[in-house]
């Protein structure tokens, strides 16, 4: 794709995938179009307010929308309406612009996550699984219904259902860093939940594909092929970092801390296989969980 005449607008541009997506798509030559409330943001929008204007998105040929705010700290009822709200209605306001514009743009990447198939033990999910019942999943479901405007529109939507993205520089890897280097970490509860994780390089790099690959609509796991249980992931870290890693975390401790999120997030298992990228094609840059770390950490 020749990306010199692609003007991308990208939200959450500040965030570990956007500032990502938007150096890899300026380094290729795209114009990139930066949706915040900061000073840096070409375009400013508002969500509490439904504020953000169509004009200022003339000539925008993707949207990639990946605002939302965070969800790996203890859950108050206010914080969990701040995680609905800010995806939902963030989602919306973006669908509903996009469909007020003269020239709509070909595709909306609309962020999603894994956890709208909740937590489901050993099953292997794919894109046409069942959806999950708890709040992660309710959360999901509206996510992703927050599209219709665009959809209505007659913009291409892909669901971008994203899994544990590993990087360094933030995320659940920039946590974990830290323990590990000093030799004490190790697996979470009894570390037979599954961990379904992609590098950030194969993150940015499906989100590119997606844009330019016209056939790809809806659901889309971006996740690698082989997800590992907590206990492995903690043992491959291990061996990368040449630290030990047999230091559980009791489940007890982490509920204890962190309360409904530890149980939907950190003890979680979602064994997901990213079936509509293998299917299309898509080329992993690293299918395993020890190349990807080597990658990310440049070791």
């Amino acid at each position: 794709m020749d990306w010199k005449h692609e003007k991308v607008a990208i939200t959450g541009a500040t965030g570990l995938i956007g500032r990502a997506l938007a150096a890899r798509l300026e380094r290729d030559g795209a114009s990139v179009v930066r949706i915040g409330r900061g000073v840096s943001s070409q375009v400013r929008w508002d969500v509490d307010r439904d504020e953000l204007d169509p004009a200022q998105l003339a000539g925008v040929t993707a949207v990639v929308h990946l605002a939302g705010a965070p969800i790996a700290e203890r859950w108050t009822d206010a914080q969990k309406t701040a995680i609905r709200e800010s995806r939902v209605r963030g989602t919306a306001l973006v669908s509903r612009t996009i469909a007020a514009m003269l020239t709509p743009p070909r595709v909306l990447i609309s962020g999603s996550a894994i956890g709208i198939y909740g937590s489901r033990a050993d099953e292997v999910l794919t894109e046409d699984s069942e959806l999950g019942t708890d709040y992660l999943a309710n959360v999901g479901k509206a996510w992703e219904r927050a599209t219709m405007g665009a959809e209505a529109a007659g913009v291409r939507v892909v669901h971008l259902r994203t899994g544990i993205v590993l990087s360094p520089a933030g995320g659940a890897l920039g946590k974990l860093l830290l323990p590990f280097k000093l030799g004490v970490g190790g697996p979470v509860g009894d570390g037979r939940q599954w961990m379904s994780w992609i590098g950030l390089h194969d993150q940015v790099e499906m989100i590119c594909w997606a844009i330019a690959n016209s056939a790809v609509r809806g659901p889309l796991n971006a996740v690698a092929p082989n997800p590992v249980t907590n206990a492995e992931f903690a043992s491959v870290l291990g061996a990368v970092l040449h630290r030990p890693a047999i230091l559980p975390v009791p489940a007890f401790a982490l509920t204890l801390a962190f309360g409904e999120m530890a149980e939907a997030t950190l003890l979680a298992s979602q064994r997901v296989r990213p079936q509509r990228a293998l299917a299309a094609g898509f080329p992993f840059a690293e299918e395993g969980l020890t190349g990807a770390l080597r990658r990310e950490l440049g070791s």
